[in-house]
């Protein structure tokens, strides 16, 4: 497939503090990616750099193979969704929607209405009265009805309840089979978007500890749990990424697939094996990074 992104060496400091630290990786055309991490992990400031609401401090940025600043041929291709989007005082829900048909060439009037039906949305309500759950929503009717090819969200859906965050995801499938595009999803509800994600970008402290297929990803880790002694021999040589003792007892997530063999293993010393989710895996990847800085055994 095609990058319609690609970024090298790209850094964003303020003073002395690096916010994104020599991030070089690519996005494909018609792919979902998670972008994930910790708050302050440099997710947001990487996307204002890709949209060129930023300039960076050093490295490239190339979106549709051009640079995205002052371009009006890239910038009217990317849709950017963040959490705390403003409109106008003025602005009604129906103003939103009329108004993005100027910014969007691809714009689905008839479908914008549908989610709006949808999500329950007043649409002669100024945006301004809208409760955090309501104004999430105006953000992820655009998003998707945009049908831009390069299209962020980032934290859509903060005040939704689990019925909306639910019909969301399934709006987002259905429409991006129809309608191919490179959906990027940055967000912290990890367990609840893993299943749509083809592609996992995690960042941690303004660098990329992960940039790997999803599919590659599920089930690359396990957590093992038995007696501390038959523990320690059987992940010896392992990459352990988190350890957690209890008395005798004692459970270690290692990373790497288990085969058939590690597994009858496992059984015969007594020792259980658990998968671990996607969330799981990336929460104890960004704290044994952390641990390893501090100079703390994991």
């Amino acid at each position: 497939m095609n990058a319609i992104v690609e970024l090298e060496g790209l850094t964003k400091a303020y003073g002395k503090t690096k916010a994104v630290d020599g991030v070089s990786l690519k996005l494909e055309e018609g792919k979902i990616y998670g972008l994930l991490g910790r708050n302050g992990a440099g997710k947001t400031t990487i996307m204002h750099m890709i949209t060129a609401q930023l300039f960076p401090t050093a490295g490239k940025v190339r979106v549709f193979g051009q640079e995205p600043y002052e371009n009006a041929n890239v910038l009217n291709r990317i849709c950017f969704i963040k959490e705390s989007q403003k409109y106008p005082d003025t602005f009604r829900v129906v103003d939103v929607l009329n108004v993005s048909k100027l910014f969007f060439p691809n714009w689905d009037a008839a479908f914008a209405g549908r989610l709006a039906e949808e999500f329950r949305l007043p649409l002669k309500r100024k945006v301004k009265k809208l409760s955090r759950g309501m104004l999430s929503s105006v953000g992820i009717i655009v998003g998707l009805a945009s049908r831009a090819p390069l299209t962020f969200f980032d934290e859509p859906y903060l005040g939704l309840d689990a019925v909306a965050r639910s019909l969301f995801y399934n709006r987002l499938l259905e429409d991006y089979a129809e309608h191919p595009r490179t959906i990027v999803l940055s967000t912290h509800l990890i367990d609840e978007v893993s299943q749509l994600l083809e592609h996992v970008i995690v960042v941690d402290r303004g660098r990329v500890l992960l940039d790997e297929e999803a599919d590659a990803l599920r089930g690359r880790a396990s957590a093992i749990a038995g007696s501390l002694q038959k523990l320690d021999s059987f992940v010896e040589g392992r990459e352990v990424i988190h350890r957690e003792p209890f008395g005798g007892l004692g459970t270690a997530t290692v990373m790497g697939e288990l085969g058939e063999r590690d597994r009858r293993k496992a059984a015969e010393l007594g020792l259980e094996i658990t998968p671990v989710s996607l969330q799981q895996m990336i929460v104890q990847l960004t704290q044994a990074k952390a641990d390893r800085g501090r100079g703390t055994a994991i």
